[in-house]
C-alpha cells in the first residue's frame, strides 16, 4: 500500500520529498482528469480572452472620448465622440455575452470534471482489497466523496473564474496602462515589488493552515460518521460522553484552524487595500503634475486612475482562489492518494478459465501474515476433496478465518499456493472466482431493497420461483410470507425491518441462490437462536450434498453435518477426523465436545 496514500493521508507534515511525491501524484490526476477536455477548455480560454480585453477596453476609449472627441466637438465633428461611445457600447455588450457563454462552459467543464472524478474514486475503492477497507475506516472513504470532492467543486465553479477572470484582467490593465502612459505602467511596476513579498508571505503560511483545516474537518467528519455508524455499540456501552468530549476536541481544533485562517486574511486583505491605494496615490501626483507641466492629457490620467483601481479588485478576488485552491489541493492530495492505491489481490493478467469447477481445494506449503511480525499460518498443508463438507473448530485466532479469507481470495498468500481443482487462485480468472465460491459471514449484510433482491443478489437474473426454493431450503420462507409485503418487503437500512436471525436466513439462501462449488460459512449460524438454527441444519445437509463446504463455528451443534473436522491451533491443524472419531476419542476436540454438551444440561 501507498504510504501517503492512506497512513498518511491525514498527516500535515509531509518532508519536502514527501511533498513533491504527493505534489506529482495530484498533478498526474489532475492531468488526465483534463485531457479528455482540451477542446472545451482552449473554447473557454479562448472565450474568456476575448471577453477580458473587450471589457479592459473601457478606460482607454474613455480617454480617447475625452482627449479626442471632446476637442473634436469645438471644431463641430461629433465623429470621434461617437465612435469612442458606439465602441464603448459594442465592447460592454461583446464581454457580456461572450462572459454569459464563458460561464456556462466552465460549469459544464467543472461538471465532468467532479463526475468522472466521483465515478473514479467508488468504482476504484470497490476495485481495492479487503485489506485496503480493513485499515481504511468508511468515514475516510465517506469523506473523500463528501467534503472533499465538494471542495474541489467550490474550486471549479468559482474559484477557477476568480483565478482566470482576475489574472487575465490584471495582465489586460497592465499592458494597456504601459500603451496609454508608460510612466504610470512604471509606478504600477513598482508597485508590485511589496505585492508579491505580501503574496509570498500569504502563500507560506495558508498552505499549513488550509492544510490543517482540511484535516480537522475531515477527522469531524469520521467521527461523526462512525458513531452514527456503530450506534448501537455506542448505546450499549453508554458511550455518549466520551464521544460527547472528544468530539467537542474535534470542534475546538476545527474552530482554531478556521480562526488560524480568519486571522491570516485579516492581515492579507488590508495589506492589499494599502498597497493599492498608495500606488493609486503616486500614480494620481506623478500623473496630476504631468498634466498641470502639459506632458499629459486629462483623459489619459483619468483612464490610468481607473486602470490602476481596477488592476487591484481582482487580487483580493485572487486572494480568495488561493483560499479555495489551498482547500482543493489539500483535498485532491487524499483523493489521489486513494486512487494510486493498488489491489493486494490484483487480477491476473492472463486469467485461466475454469467453467466447470467441481470444488476441490488444496493448499501446497502455504505462509500467510497480516504483517512480518504476527504470521499465522506458519507452513500450511491441506487437501479438501470436491464435495466434501469440512469443519473447522478451535480456539480464536486459530487460523479459521484467515483460512476462509485465503479460500475466497480475499488475501493472497506470503508464500505457496491456494488452489481450486488444481488452479492457483492467483491464476484463476475473477468471475470464476466469485462463481465457485461464496463466503458467508457472521455479518449478514442487506442491501436497501426488497427481501427479493437481496436473495437474488449473486444471480440479478433469477426468477421468482428460484427465489422462493432458495428461501424455503434454508428455512426462510415462512418468516418472508409473514412480513407485510412478502419477498417484496423493503428490508430497510441494512437490514433494519428483520431481526439478526431473519438477516442470516436471507443471506444463506442469498448464497445457496449463487449456487457455488465452495461455499464458506464463517460463524454464520452465530446470530441463529437453536430452533432456527436446528431448521438452518435440515437444509444444509440438502444442500451441501453436491457442493465442497468449509463450516467455521464455535457451536459444536453446526459440526454435526461435518463429512471431517479439523481442530486447528496456532494456524497448524491438530486433529483431522470424523465428529465421530473425534467425539470417541481422547483429543482436544473430545474435551470440547463433552464441554459444550455440559452447557446446555
Amino acid at each position: 500500500m501507498s504510504v501517503l496514500g492512506v497512513e498518511g493521508e491525514d498527516r500535515d507534515d509531509f518532508t519536502k520529498g514527501e511533498s513533491k511525491q504527493v505534489r506529482d501524484r495530484s498533478l498526474r490526476l489532475l492531468n488526465s482528469l483534463l485531457r479528455p477536455l482540451w477542446a472545451r477548455v482552449t473554447l473557454t480560454i479562448i472565450v474568456v480572452v476575448i471577453s477580458t480585453g473587450a471589457q479592459v477596453a473601457g478606460p482607454a476609449l474613455i480617454a480617447y472620448g475625452i482627449d479626442t472627441g471632446l476637442p473634436a466637438i469645438l471644431k463641430h465633428d461629433w465623429v470621434p465622440l461617437y465612435f469612442a461611445v458606439a465602441t464603448y457600447l459594442v465592447a460592454g455588450i461583446v464581454g457580456a455575452a461572450l462572459i454569459a457563454w464563458y460561464t456556462v462552459l466552465t460549469a459544464r467543464i467543472s461538471q465532468a470534471i467532479l463526475i468522472d472524478l466521483r465515478k473514479r474514486v467508488f468504482l476504484h475503492t470497490q476495485r481495492l482489497s479487503l485489506e485496503f477497507h480493513e485499515s481504511y475506516t468508511s468515514g475516510r472513504i465517506i469523506a473523500r466523496q463528501t467534503s472533499d470532492l465538494d471542495s474541489i467543486r467550490e474550486l471549479l465553479d468559482s474559484g477557477i473564474n476568480q483565478l482566470i477572470q482576475g489574472g487575465l484582467y490584471m495582465v489586460f490593465i497592465a499592458i494597456a496602462l504601459f500603451s496609454i502612459d508608460w510612466v504610470s505602467g512604471v509606478v504600477l511596476f513598482v508597485s508590485l515589488v511589496p505585492l508579491a513579498f505580501l503574496t509570498r508571505w500569504f502563500q507560506l503560511r495558508s498552505q499549513k493552515v488550509f492544510r490543517l483545516t482540511r484535516v480537522t474537518s475531515a477527522k469531524l467528519i469520521v467521527h461523526f460518521v462512525e458513531t452514527m455508524t456503530g450506534i448501537r455499540a455506542v448505546k450499549a456501552f453508554r458511550k455518549e460522553k466520551r464521544n460527547e468530549t472528544e468530539f467537542a476536541q474535534l470542534v475546538e481544533d476545527y474552530r482554531e484552524a478556521n480562526s488560524k485562517s480568519i486571522r491570516l486574511f485579516g492581515r492579507f486583505d488590508p495589506g492589499l487595500v494599502l498597497i493599492g491605494n498608495v500606488t493609486l496615490g503616486v500614480v494620481l501626483l506623478v500623473g496630476g503634475l504631468r498634466v498641470a507641466n502639459g506632458g499629459l492629457a486629462i483623459g489619459v490620467l483619468l483612464a490610468a486612475l481607473l486602470y490602476t483601481r481596477s488592476f487591484y479588485a481582482p487580487a483580493q478576488e485572487l486572494a480568495m482562489f488561493y483560499n479555495s485552491y489551498q482547500s482543493a489541493a489539500a483535498a485532491l492530495e487524499k483523493i489521489s492518494g486513494v486512487l494510486e492505491e493498488e489491489p493486494s489481490v490484483p487480477d491476473p493478467t492472463r486469467p485461466i478459465d475454469l467453467w466447470q469447477a467441481k470444488g476441490a481445494v488444496g493448499f501446497a506449503g502455504v505462509e500467510f501474515a497480516y504483517n512480518k511480525d504476527k504470521v499465522i499460518l506458519p507452513h500450511f498443508d491441506l487437501e479438501i476433496p470436491a464435495g466434501q463438507t469440512i469443519a473447522l473448530v478451535g480456539s480464536t485466532g486459530a487460523g479459521k478465518s484467515t483460512l476462509a479469507k485465503l479460500i475466497s481470495r480475499f488475501y493472497d498468500p506470503s508464500s505457496g499456493v491456494v488452489s481450486l481443482d488444481g488452479v492457483d487462485l492467483r491464476r484463476l480468472h475473477p468471475k470464476d472466482l466469485r462463481r465457485a465460491i461464496v463466503m458467508v459471514t457472521q455479518e449478514a449484510y442487506l442491501f436497501s431493497g426488497s427481501v427479493g433482491e437481496n436473495i437474488a443478489l449473486g444471480k440479478p437474473e433469477a426468477t421468482t420461483e428460484e427465489i422462493v426454493n432458495a428461501a424455503k431450503a434454508v428455512g426462510a420462507h415462512e418468516f418472508i410470507e409473514s412480513l407485510p409485503n412478502g419477498y417484496d418487503t423493503d428490508v430497510n437500512k441494512r437490514g433494519g425491518r428483520v431481526s439478526a436471525g431473519q438477516r442470516q436466513l436471507i443471506s444463506f439462501a442469498r448464497a445457496f441462490l449463487a449456487n457455488p462449488v465452495v461455499l464458506i460459512l464463517d460463524e454464520a449460524t452465530a446470530s441463529l437462536d437453536i430452533p432456527s438454527e436446528r431448521l438452518v441444519q435440515e437444509g444444509l445437509q440438502t444442500l451441501l450434498a453436491d457442493r465442497t463446504a468449509i463450516i467455521i463455528a464455535h457451536r459444536l451443534s453446526t459440526v454435526a453435518i461435518a463429512d471431517r473436522v479439523l481442530v486447528m491451533e496456532h494456524g497448524i491443524i491438530v486433529e483431522d477426523g470424523t465428529p465421530r472419531d473425534l467425539i470417541s476419542g481422547t483429543g482436544r476436540f473430545s474435551k470440547l465436545h463433552a464441554a459444550w454438551r455440559e452447557s446446555l444440561v
